[in-house]
């Protein structure tokens, strides 16, 4: 009941909240800034993944304020996106690094969100079966149960990797499950599939789960772009401090696009997120870090964001379609 009642607030009552968000003036001494992240972390530290975590492991942000006496306050979300929207309309937070569906969810429901920079693209999903099941394509799922992460990016990346095949969520059974809800029914049998992250190779090691196919499976389909936002009173009162953000950021960016920093990354994401080092080396073998993570809102990366905005419109997942211009930070 409670995350039925969640998303419901988060698809519907959204506009509502809009109007409890404070503005802000040039006039305001900025004492915190407050980011919000979906934690996906399996242990008891945080983590967010890509250049999340090298920000925190070097304390770019931190560093970068401490001389004004500006605080840096990280709020991990278990909810992940439909929460962190929540939060972005009750003022409690100030900028966010989300998956592209939240991101757009919260804009085309009201919320005034500047895209800053772009964080990660074509992130893998992978779908995970029941051993034995026989599921080796998308087509095999017509008609079976399938956990998907509702409201989240890897809703939106299931929903292109099902267009890209001619299908939709119609053809399934879908359930709305977290990534650990869905592992979790897939591992027990009350599920026939799941549609996720690389945390579904640990069902594989374990014997509990297959993985007959991923988003470079299907030639790049489904897979996620993440980017970090703004909101847009703070952005429009403090641009000085935006700059300065993102000037931070783009130190941990330069780190992070440095092929040669892969296995570096890999035992610091594993350190925090508490996942072996043999899964994410695993998830990231073949890809360039220097691919993943550029920041730069160049014409490619809008491009895909603008046909995530056009598919998440078509699949009825938003209201409102709007043009990726309009939504960048000027």
């Amino acid at each position: 009941m409670k995350k039925a009642l969640t998303r419901v607030v988060s698809r519907f009552a959204l506009p509502a909240l809009l109007a409890c968000t404070p503005l802000f003036s040039h006039a305001d001494v900025v004492k915190e800034i407050r980011i919000a992240v979906p934690d996906l972390s399996a242990g008891t530290e945080h983590s967010g993944g890509g250049v999340v975590d090298v920000l925190r492991q070097q304390q770019l942000l931190e560093k970068a304020f401490a001389a004004d006496g500006i605080t840096v306050q990280w709020q991990f979300f278990k909810g992940a996106g439909p929460v962190i929207n929540e939060a972005f309309a009750n003022g409690q937070v100030d900028f966010a690094y989300l998956g592209d569906l939240a991101a757009i969810i919260g804009k085309s429901n009201g919320l005034d969100t500047r895209l800053l920079s772009a964080t990660a693209r074509g992130i893998k999903q992978y779908l995970a079966v029941q051993p034995g099941s026989g599921i080796k394509t998308l087509q095999d799922l017509k008609g079976k149960r399938v956990g998907i992460f509702r409201g989240t990016a890897s809703q939106l990346s299931f929903d292109a990797a099902l267009a890209s095949q001619g299908l939709s969520e119609k053809d399934l059974k879908v359930v709305s499950l977290d990534y650990s809800a869905a592992q979790s029914a897939l591992a027990a049998k009350q599920i026939d599939a799941t549609w996720g992250l690389n945390s579904v190779i640990v069902l594989q090691q374990k014997g509990l789960a297959e993985l007959p196919l991923t988003t470079k499976d299907l030639g790049g389909a489904g897979s996620i772009q993440s980017v970090l936002v703004g909101s847009g009173a703070f952005v429009d009162a403090h641009p000085d401090i935006v700059a300065r953000l993102l000037k931070a950021q783009g130190s941990a960016v330069q780190w992070l696009t440095q092929d040669d920093n892969k296995d570096a990354y890999v035992q610091l994401v594993s350190q925090v997120a508490s996942y072996p080092p043999a899964i994410l080396a695993q998830d990231l073998k073949g890809d360039r870090l220097s691919e993943v993570f550029p920041s730069t809102l160049d014409p490619q990366f809008l491009g895909t964001l603008q046909a995530s905005v056009d598919l998440a419109a078509q699949q009825r997942l938003i209201r409102k379609p709007f043009k990726v211009s309009d939504w960048l930070a000027r």
